[in-house]
């Protein structure tokens, strides 16, 4: 028997979401063979078939979610057959099968407490279908899931549906928490408030900036820079035929040259050690409909401007068609967030964990300044901040980094090797 097992497809990634299955119990699969996909806190991605032989066993629902290692389905040779108590199919489970359709057990009448003495408490029918997580907060907060109506795949009651039941229902539908501190109340909707069931990528966006900003300490440090150069030689590109280059590719290729330069920046934390990398390999976040998400150009210390650019169109074209494979979500030892084609003087990136360092590039402006012999000029310049991990790096080695970019970034032209 071959375990099919919700799989790790990213950084960080703790658990994933099944969106579908595309292939039924009992039919025949191929190792390698695409039998579904799997939501995770950057894409949706493709599930293949780990051997050959027939699917069945299947433990996890379309909605469902699971921790990463989870075994989610079985794949049989023939002459073989499930383990005995696979899913709990017998009254001796296997322990790390975990099922999107797990259900709490019905209390027994001699069990059952009089209802006169105990507050109202939350009906979790096996027959409803819900994720785990949904039925833990049902029953952390005494919501009848039976009076909800599920938004997930095939009307499965999710994360989401519970939170927005506890938030709109009344005091006699859910049961008063013990002591609530102030801010952890429900917000109770109004008439003329609109409630937006977020999907989960920007929940998972949500969590993994929130855990970065609890956990990293960042400190920032913000040049600005001067781009007439830059903007000429895009012009340059403009007129040949192998099309644009944009700032951001400029950035990418500064900010790698300037990780190769100084190595202690391309690291990561990891308690009582830092690791810094071999390679470099560059983020950059773009956004999609559902969030936020960071393609990686492997290597990018190596490759030319023009490859950097080709890449990059590739890839951002890639995120927006949620056809981004493992390899183009995973590995990034740096990150680059830009900003500038939305008008913004200067902004903070949140690091993405668990690199130590991210760049954010504002929009590039027209200036009057003073140069070098005191003659006043108007140049176009653009700001560019550096978040970095105090745990990791101090501050004068990120105002060093920083502004070697910005002599980069200054000096294009080296850029162009």
């Amino acid at each position: 028997m071959t375990e099919v097992i919700m799989p790790k497809m990213g950084d960080g990634m703790e658990e994933g979401t099944l969106v579908e299955w595309l292939k039924k119990d009992g039919d025949s699969v191929k190792s390698g063979e695409v039998i579904g996909s799997i939501q995770t806190d950057k894409a949706t991605l493709e599930l293949e078939a780990p051997g050959t032989g027939v699917l069945t066993g299947i433990l996890l629902e379309a909605g469902g979610t699971v921790p990463v290692g989870k075994p989610i389905a079985a794949i049989l040779k023939p002459g073989e057959t499930l383990p005995a108590g696979w899913g709990g199919a017998s009254a001796a489970p296997a322990p790390a099968a975990i099922a999107a359709s797990d259900s709490v057990a019905t209390p027994t009448a001699s069990a059952v407490t009089p209802a006169a003495e105990v507050a109202p408490v939350a009906v979790l029918d096996a027959r409803v279908k819900a994720s785990p997580l949904a039925r833990r907060i049902a029953e952390q907060n005494a919501v009848d899931l039976t009076a909800i109506s599920g938004t997930g795949p095939n009307g499965r009651i999710v994360q989401a549906d519970v939170l927005s039941a506890i938030g709109q229902a009344s005091t006699t539908e859910v049961a008063a928490p013990a002591a609530p501190a102030p801010s952890s109340a429900p917000i109770v909707a109004s008439a003329e408030d609109q409630v937006i069931k977020l999907p989960r990528l920007r929940q998972i966006t949500a969590k993994r900036t929130t855990e970065s900003k609890q956990q990293v300490p960042h400190f920032y440090v913000t040049v600005e820079v001067d781009v007439e150069r830059i903007m000429a030689l895009r012009e340059m590109f403009e007129s040949e035929e192998s099309g644009k280059v944009s700032v951001n590719d400029f950035v990418i290729k500064a900010s790698a040259l300037a990780l190769r330069d100084m190595p202690e920046v391309n690291a990561v934390y990891q308690g009582d050690q830092v690791t810094i990398h071999g390679g470099v390999h560059v983020g950059m976040a773009v956004a999609i409909a559902d969030g936020l998400t960071v393609p990686v150009i492997h290597n990018a210390d190596q490759l030319s401007l023009r490859a950097i650019s080709a890449r990059a169109r590739e890839l951002a074209k890639k995120a927006r068609d949620n056809k981004l494979s493992l390899h183009e979500l995973t590995g990034s030892t740096f990150s680059i967030s830009n900003m500038g084609m939305l008008d913004v003087d200067n902004f903070l990136a949140i690091i993405n964990q668990p690199n130590s360092a991210i760049v954010a590039i504002a929009s590039a402006r027209k200036k009057v300044v003073v140069n070098d012999q005191d003659e006043i000029e108007v140049r176009q310049r653009m700001n560019i901040t550096g978040s970095f991990d105090h745990r990791a790096l101090d501050g004068a080695v990120g105002a060093k980094f920083i502004n070697l970019i910005k002599t980069y970034l200054e000096n294009p032209t080296r850029l162009l090797s």
